[in-house]
């Protein structure tokens, strides 16, 4: 009982800033509530509410909400998606997505980050955000303050890309829903994101933006996978490497990444009821949007900003990176 009330007062302020966030998103419908939430945790986090009582809650709130919200992704998910936009369209995803993670990781060793940092940036901007680097951290062995200021920039240039990309989409593609589809859906990080960005277009590139998110989301097993082994590939203690070596898939993935694609395989067998996967899809946004408020009232402002230029110029040389590799490819493989 101890342990819950701990827990209690950080969680009961992270929700209170979720539900506080989720009603100014319909004020400012552009932002969206895990940008609004993050940034307000920060905001209270390093004035009014910063004090010690509430850090068991925020961390319980930053580290197992967000496991939730990856696992109950899987039940939006289903394998069909690829056959709905072809070999073609599967093969874009891969390209830019590949292209992203080598570029995040190339940018991140040149501006001297160390390993958990660009790898955590390269699997949050080719895949899904907050919850790549939430799947990546624990294979990686990244530090909190890595995985918080990380969440955070990969958040920030989310949400410019989310304003910028309905109209170079629209102004590059004009009336080609598809295309307008394939550039957001396959390049900004998180899924709200993606729906708020598209929705500012039409519902048709709403459409085809989900579904190209959706083949990214579900190559995060893959992507896990491979940076657990260049981690410990990267590791100098040869008996380590020795131990890492053991196991195989199993052992290199986090329980709620094998729990999303458990959920992910029986959606693709099995034809759920509508409100199953609806319910899926609004609890783990609520979880996402939640720990994000923890994150932001974590991060330690003065400790961020020391990093800020730095942060900055890496977050948007990869998302321009995206957004050029996107576009190009868009163009080569699907016009």
């Amino acid at each position: 009982m101890s342990k819950v009330k701990k827990i209690l007062p950080g969680f009961i302020v992270s929700l209170i800033i979720a539900i506080l966030s989720q009603l100014l998103a319909k004020v400012i419908p552009n932002l969206g509530g895990a940008t609004i939430a993050i940034i307000l945790g920060i905001i209270l986090g390093n004035t009014v509410i910063k004090n010690p009582i509430l850090d068991a809650g925020t961390h319980y709130s930053e580290k197992s909400l967000l496991e939730y919200s990856v696992v109950l992704l899987g039940l939006t998910i289903s394998f069909q998606t690829i056959s709905k936009v072809g070999f073609v369209g599967f093969l874009f995803i891969v390209i830019q997505m590949t292209i992203t993670i080598v570029s995040a990781i190339w940018i991140g060793k040149a501006l001297k980050f160390n390993e958990g940092i660009y790898l955590l940036m390269a699997g949050g901007n080719a895949v899904c955000g907050s919850s790549a680097i939430t799947s990546i951290a624990p294979v990686i062995n990244a530090k909190d303050d890595e995985k918080e200021m990380t969440i955070t920039v990969v958040n920030l240039i989310g949400t410019i890309l989310m304003l910028a990309l309905p109209i170079i989409s629209t102004l590059v593609f004009a009336g080609n829903d598809l295309f307008k589809g394939a550039l957001i859906g396959g390049t900004i990080q998180s899924v709200g994101q993606v729906v708020a960005g598209a929705t500012m277009v039409n519902p048709a590139t709403v459409d085809f933006a989900t579904l190209f998110k959706i083949m990214r989301i579900i190559l995060i097993v893959v992507v896990v996978f491979i940076f657990g082994r260049m981690h410990k590939y990267n590791l100098k203690d040869d008996f380590e490497k020795e131990e890492h070596k053991k196991g195989g898939l199993f052992s290199v993935l986090p329980w709620y990444v094998l729990g999303f694609l458990f959920l992910c395989v029986l959606s693709s067998v099995v034809s759920l009821p509508s409100i199953i996967s609806e319910t899926g899809h609004e609890l783990s946004s609520w979880c996402e949007i939640i720990a994000l408020a923890a994150i932001g009232l974590r991060l330690d402002l003065k400790a961020f900003m020391k990093s800020g230029k730095k942060f900055a110029i890496y977050g948007l040389s990869v998302g321009f990176i995206q957004v050029v590799v996107a576009i190009t490819l868009i163009f080569l493989l699907l016009k």
